[in-house]
């Protein structure tokens, strides 16, 4: 690619945008004759201004368009663009179903094929591989959506089961990447999903998304509310009750343990936790049963989690150090492990330790770098950590913020 003329490269990118040579032209200011001799290499291009003003049209780094390394930015590699999140909320806002309603289903892909995408899409995002993960969501929503729509009969329930994991997948990492409102969408969306699958556990856990999105909107006191809702009607009982069933409701105590947590209720965040560990104890271990990685461990790290959004860090770090098995935690997926790591260095950094605070960071990001180079919060924690930092930062901090694109 580098050894391309810039009028190629040029080409290249407008393709990868799907913007034809007109569209381009109009967004640019100038004709489609004028663009079509700039990628035949007629016309040179040799104005900064015009480079800087096609590089900001493409969405991309002026270095790229250039051949040359691009700076480093938040974005650049692990994170997502304005580019792929409407592509993403152009999936979400399709209506294959109602299509179907109308007109003969579109040909389906094979639903062997779309339960090994959808446990590729978990276990990507379980490994904090953001950047991927977002890149293949549009055609993982859309081949989703087609299977929704087209199957019938016996594989009507799967198929819909597979998409609401795959609104659920979506709106995990939207919210986690600062896309609220698109995750609740795909999270309102799973939880419909479900109840035409006849699913009351994945029914379970899109409310947990949905309601972690409305904490991300500042909407704490009802997510609270629908978890402990849902929670409630989950419960298990004296008899025995599978593993699955305990997950999920463990999860939904714990997520309603962080939307208390946003509202300072310390009480229900105690009580909600507690009663999330005594399923966690009937569990006997750590499970991800239905992708919520829920067991003794992943209650400590809420507990943590918890103690932070309520602004008790000497608490956080208490909990990290005294009640998380080491083993165990390093038994979890990297996603948990680089969240909990950047929880703890939110902890560190309200008790005035940034030494520590930035040794969570560098391990979070060693993990799974996405979790820490992507995260609005991350970001937070870091302009906090070099604004409180004498002298200058150690050069591992100075280049995490590099790579962050947080100033040092």
């Amino acid at each position: 690619m580098d050894e391309l003329p810039i009028g190629r490269r040029v080409a290249y990118w407008r393709g990868r945008r799907k913007m034809s040579q007109q569209v381009f032209a109009d967004r640019l200011g100038k004709s489609k004759s004028w663009v079509d001799k700039v990628e035949r290499g007629v016309r040179r291009l040799d104005k900064f201004s015009v480079l800087y003003e096609i590089a900001d049209i493409l969405q991309m780094d002026v270095q790229l368009l250039l051949g040359k390394d691009p700076e480093r930015r938040a974005d650049a590699l692990n994170c997502i663009d304005q580019v792929e999140v409407q592509e993403i909320r152009a999936a979400l806002e399709r209506y294959d179903s109602m299509s179907a309603y109308f007109d003969a289903a579109p040909y389906p892909p094979p639903l062997d094929d779309m339960r090994k995408a959808v446990n590729h899409a978990w276990l990507t995002y379980q490994y904090g591989r953001y950047g991927m993960l977002t890149r293949a969501l549009p055609k993982l929503l859309r081949d989703a959506q087609a299977a929704d729509a087209a199957y019938d009969g016996e594989h009507a329930a799967e198929a819909a089961h597979l998409l609401g994991q795959v609104y659920q997948i979506a709106s995990s990492v939207l919210r986690k990447l600062g896309e609220c409102e698109l995750a609740w969408l795909a999270a309102d969306r799973s939880m419909a999903v479900a109840q035409r699958a006849d699913d009351p556990l994945l029914a379970g856990i899109a409310t947990t998304r949905v309601c972690n999105a409305l904490v991300a909107m500042g909407r704490a006191r009802p997510a609270l509310e629908l978890n402990v809702q849902i929670a409630n009607r989950l419960a298990p009982g004296s008899s025995e009750v599978s593993p699955a069933q305990l997950s999920v409701y463990g999860m939904l105590l714990l997520q309603g343990a962080m939307a208390a947590s946003r509202i300072g209720d310390s009480a229900s965040v105690d009580d909600l936790i507690n009663g999330a560990a005594e399923a966690a104890a009937r569990l006997g271990g750590d499970h991800n049963h239905y992708w919520t990685s829920f067991g003794p461990t992943n209650v400590e790290l809420h507990r943590a989690a918890a103690a932070v959004e309520l602004g008790d860090g000497g608490r956080a770090v208490e909990v990290h150090q005294l009640r998380i098995v080491e083993p165990a935690f390093n038994a979890l997926l990297p996603e948990r492990r680089a969240h909990h790591l950047l929880d703890i260095a939110r902890g560190y950094a309200q008790i005035g330790d940034v030494a520590n605070a930035g040794e969570a960071l560098l391990r979070g990001d060693r993990l799974a770098a996405s979790e820490i180079r992507c995260r609005p919060i991350a970001h937070e924690v870091m302009s906090d950590i070099l604004r409180r930092t004498r002298g200058a930062p150690p050069s591992p901090i100075a280049e995490l913020a590099e790579h962050m694109g947080v100033g040092v």
